[in-house]
């Protein structure tokens, strides 16, 4: 099939508001909505976030994570988990649940593995991102949470819709890197309602270019890409798309008076814990 032509067709619907989505997507969009309700206080985003059982439970963990609990003070009530983390977190984690019901009985049962370390990827990048916003790149840490929980939205989007395009996961993702995920990424995003900031830090992404030294938060997304433990399957050369890692020394030398290695070996458990915590 011509993928380039499915890409148009997917962008085209998603453009006209012809979005689709699971009905547990729905669901999770309108809590997402409520929440970002500038009256929605703390019982009240409780007594919401208990209808998502799921998401519930990513919350009190995410709260007793290190990167939210570095003084190992837990917390088991969902209100206490909520007030810990503060809304902007909450709806990340929201918009974190809706990208990963993307991922769900839609996508035919050859590509789950590939939605599965996707996820997997879309975690750890967002753990990172919270890392290196705060001690290298200098910009809102919650912020470049979000960007790493959102970044590969377009990525599972095309997973989900992927049934109704035979072939078009076939030979790998090389087509969809170089054209379908702009195509499709800019107005998914824009019918999601993603912040600006968080869009101009994802389309960034796709450009590739890391500035030296990395000050903004795109570099921020790029570099928590770079140093992911585990790749994007729709990027790795072995699909057929992407392009080579920097090397750990070439990142270290990039960021130049930083001392990378020692920052990341200093955050490894807040990384890890904040990363487990987002596994849904």
């Amino acid at each position: 099939m011509n993928k380039i032509q499915a890409f148009e067709s997917i962008a085209q619907d998603v453009a006209r508001g012809a979005v689709e989505f699971s009905t547990d997507a729905r669901v999770t969009l309108r809590l997402r909505d409520a929440l970002s309700d500038p009256d929605c206080h703390v019982e009240a985003a409780a007594k919401l976030v208990q209808a998502e059982p799921l998401l519930a439970a990513r919350i009190v963990a995410m709260a007793n994570s290190v990167a939210y609990n570095p003084y190992a003070r837990e917390i088991s009530d969902l209100r206490s988990a909520i007030a810990r983390l503060g809304f902007a977190t909450l709806r990340s984690l929201t918009m974190a649940l809706i990208t990963r019901q993307m991922a769900g009985a839609s996508i035919p049962v050859a590509h789950r593995g590939v939605a599965e370390q996707l996820w997997e990827h879309t975690a750890h990048v967002a753990a990172l991102s919270r890392v290196l916003a705060r001690r290298v790149t200098m910009v809102d840490a919650e912020a470049a949470l979000f960007a790493g929980l959102v970044h590969e939205v377009p990525g599972f989007y095309l997973l989900s819709r992927s049934a109704h395009y035979p072939g078009l996961l076939d030979e790998g993702f090389a087509d969809w890197i170089e054209t379908g995920e702009q195509m499709v990424g800019q107005p998914l995003l824009a019918a999601l309602n993603i912040p600006e900031n968080i869009r101009i830090a994802i389309e960034a992404g796709w450009e590739g270019y890391l500035g030296m030294p990395p000050s903004t938060l795109g570099d921020t997304l790029l570099l928590a890409e770079e140093l992911s433990p585990v790749p994007s399957p729709l990027h790795s050369l072995d699909q057929g798309g992407g392009k080579p890692a920097r090397s750990d020394a070439e990142i270290e030398l990039m960021i130049g008076e930083v001392l990378l290695t020692e920052i990341l070996a200093e955050s490894r458990d807040e990384v890890a814990s904040l990363s487990a915590a987002l596994r849904f």
